[in-house]
């Protein structure tokens, strides 16, 4: 049985050049990236994700994520991090999904946000059913 899970790398400081060599190192795994952007008083806050095939044989899908640490406050300039997320998924030839979200303090715990993402990426088929 296939099991999607997410693995929080931090909040989207120096973690994100983490994310993206993981992606540059495991390219050929690599499944979608995601932006998912969520609205605050101060402007939307985003989380920097990718998805990842299982390696070998194994049934556990990885989902890497930045979790809502990088501030952007106008629409019309990008963060240098999120710039820089999505140069490395251009450049091993995927385009960002951008997808508006709740906040995760609407919710009681860490896990319930991460299985109410997972819910919308599986509603939309950008994630495979459980098998």
């Amino acid at each position: 049985m296939l099991q999607q899970r997410f693995i929080e790398l931090g909040e989207g400081f120096s973690d994100v050049f983490e994310l993206i060599e993981l992606m540059n190192t495991n390219a050929k795994r690599l499944h979608r990236t995601f932006v998912f952007s969520a609205a605050t008083e101060k402007g939307n806050v985003l989380s920097l994700a990718a998805a990842f095939h299982p390696a070998g044989d194994g049934h556990f899908m990885p989902i890497y994520i930045c979790r809502e640490g990088i501030l952007q406050k106008d629409q019309q300039e990008m963060p240098k991090r999120r710039l820089l997320f999505e140069q490395a998924s251009l450049v091993n030839g995927y385009t960002p999904i951008s997808i508006d979200l709740q906040h995760s303090s609407s919710f009681a715990e860490p896990s319930l946000y991460y299985q109410y993402i997972i819910g919308i990426l599986r509603l939309n088929h950008l994630l495979p059913p459980l098998q």
